[in-house]
């Protein structure tokens, strides 16, 4: 468990298993992960540890790495300071050689003297078709910083405050990907975390004027990371939304020939890493959007 990240994200628990219990049971999940979405024909690029670096979260490279379809690549600042330390521009040329195209880097990192965060699609949910991006401030997320973000991009800011329940206190939910899921033609979304009504109106109003079928999940889902998935592509162009044994279990049947109606569903075990990480599915995988060289 990650103690600097432990102070707000309150998905993490401390299970008092030893560390090297605890990084084999890791592996075991992260490789049958690995296994289940090549099974499926998605295309998954796998990075080793640097273990010099002591970067207990690097099992979630979403957040400090995002990738574009115009060959930007985005670099964010990151909250925890050893967080930090998951920054390797050695991926960007491992990308390369896997034949994509790097034409830019935007980096926002400069922020973290500041004190400001911003950290990559764990704070930044983009509809990349419609070009929006909905974000939920909070400590991890800054509203001026994520603004920039979309001038940048030419993106439409969605902005909202989500929270959860700990101990009787409603306190802000650390990332947006926790509570909200993007697909093509549905969302996944907690909308009961969303206490204003005009900033819950104004993200439904958004996802529906887009064509999105709304899929509503419950505080209790998401604690159970039903909001933290990912639609993937498979085989012969197959989509599929990616989520964790935990979540999909959490889920109801009708919520399942829901999603069904859109798309597949992949789902794998990640107990050990949802308990002492505090994020699933979605939080392991940075999608790629690179253009092919």
């Amino acid at each position: 468990m990650n103690e600097q990240t432990a102070v707000n994200n309150y998905f993490q628990e401390d299970p008092h298993l030893k560390n090297a219990e605890i990084n084999k049971k890791a592996q075991d999940e992260f490789d049958q992960f690995v296994k289940v979405l090549r099974e499926h024909g998605v295309h998954v690029i796998t990075i080793s540890d640097n273990l010099e670096r002591d970067t207990p979260d690097s099992i979630f490279p979403n957040n400090w790495v995002s990738f574009h379809q115009n060959g930007t690549v985005c670099v964010y600042p990151m909250f925890a300071e050893n967080r930090r330390k998951e920054r390797r521009e050695d991926i960007f040329e491992l990308l390369e050689d896997n034949g994509f195209q790097i034409d830019n880097i935007m980096d926002y990192t400069a922020a973290e003297d500041e004190g400001v965060f911003l950290e990559g699609t764990g704070s930044i949910l983009m509809d990349r078709v419609h070009q929006k991006a909905y974000c939920a401030l909070s400590e991890r997320a800054n509203e001026d910083l994520f603004i920039e973000f979309c001038e940048d991009f030419d993106c439409f800011p969605v902005i909202f405050h989500a929270n959860q329940t700990v101990e009787d206190k409603r306190l802000p939910i650390y990332h947006t990907n926790v509570m909200m899921a993007m697909a093509e033609t549905f969302a996944i979304i907690c909308l009961d975390s969303i206490d204003d009504k005009k900033e819950r109106k104004n993200v439904v109003d958004h996802l529906k004027m887009d064509g999105k079928e709304v899929i509503r999940i419950t505080e209790d889902q998401m604690c159970h990371f039903a909001g933290n998935m990912l639609q993937v592509i498979g085989a012969n162009d197959q989509r599929f939304m990616v989520m964790s044994t935990q979540a999909y279990n959490s889920l109801s049947d009708a919520q399942i020939k829901t999603i069904e109606k859109h798309c597949g569903i992949i789902h794998s075990p990640l107990d050990t890493i949802e308990t002492c990480g505090g994020g699933s599915a979605r939080c392991m995988m940075a999608e790629v959007f690179l253009p092919k060289a």
